[in-house]
């Protein structure tokens, strides 16, 4: 069954957020549009970014193009498609999501819905898609087993793909499978991965020394963040989670 399959073709909703990777999710959107008569390409009242960090200057600019009177087209739609939509940015979008102008519809893609602030958050239809972690989940068994030796290794492998210096990330518009968007697909696994298990084994779970759901919930937080170590981050996740 495809995401969108029900969604009412003669009364869209302005903005909808769907919680997915892009490799599912897009290419659905752009059929979906596609099927409305809508062209994806060569068309000034269709808009499509695909970006690692949605930043202020990119609302500015999706603001800028909201405002902006249509084409061709009777409708304008805009898809977002980012791993990680930072806080400057979303209160500069707030008010066109308070206030949306008429035959104007968004489509944001994320891949955790809890990236967006409440107000913002608040604005959208969400619709949810399953994000495949079969890959990511054997890795997070194996981690929990491992030495802290082989923990390290492993995040210096997970890692050996950036080839951007930190200090010039800003300047830089990473893809949908930078090391950056595999690594929070990576805790995302571990955390299901340590909740199963302190949930089933009854001795686990009357441990009350669980503080390490807390910073892997704050690493996570970090590494959607422009600049943030992630060598130092991750390897803060080692240290801290018990080897079981």
């Amino acid at each position: 069954m495809k995401i969108l399959s029900d969604l009412d073709i003669n009364n869209l909703h302005h903005a909808y957020l769907i919680e997915g990777t892009e490799e599912i999710v897009l290419p659905e959107v752009l059929e979906f549009i596609e099927n409305l008569g809508i062209k994806t390409t060569g068309n000034p009242d269709f808009f499509c970014v695909s970006t690692d960090f949605f930043k202020i200057a990119d609302a500015r600019n999706l603001k800028s193009m909201t405002l902006e009177k249509s084409f061709k087209e009777v409708k304008r739609f805009f898809v977002i498609s980012t791993n990680s939509f930072l806080n400057d940015a979303q209160n500069t979008l707030l008010k066109i999501f308070e206030e949306p102008k008429e035959n104007t519809h968004y489509f944001l893609i994320l891949p955790d819905a809890n990236i967006l602030i409440p107000t913002l958050l608040s604005r959208f239809y969400l619709i949810k898609s399953k994000i495949d972690l079969e890959s990511e989940l054997k890795d997070a068994e194996k981690f929990v087993a491992d030495s802290l030796r082989d923990r390290i290794e492993f995040i210096k492998n997970l890692l050996a793909e950036e080839k951007i210096d930190e200090e010039d990330e800003e300047e830089v518009t990473a893809s949908k499978n930078s090391t950056r968007s595999k690594a929070i697909k990576f805790l995302n696994a571990l955390e299901l991965v340590l909740y199963n298990k302190y949930c089933r084994d009854t001795k686990l779970n009357q441990d009350k020394k669980i503080d390490f759901f807390k910073q892997i919930f704050k690493v996570r937080e970090y590494l959607r963040q422009p600049g943030s170590s992630m060598k130092s981050l991750m390897e803060s996740v080692a240290l801290v989670v018990p080897i079981l």
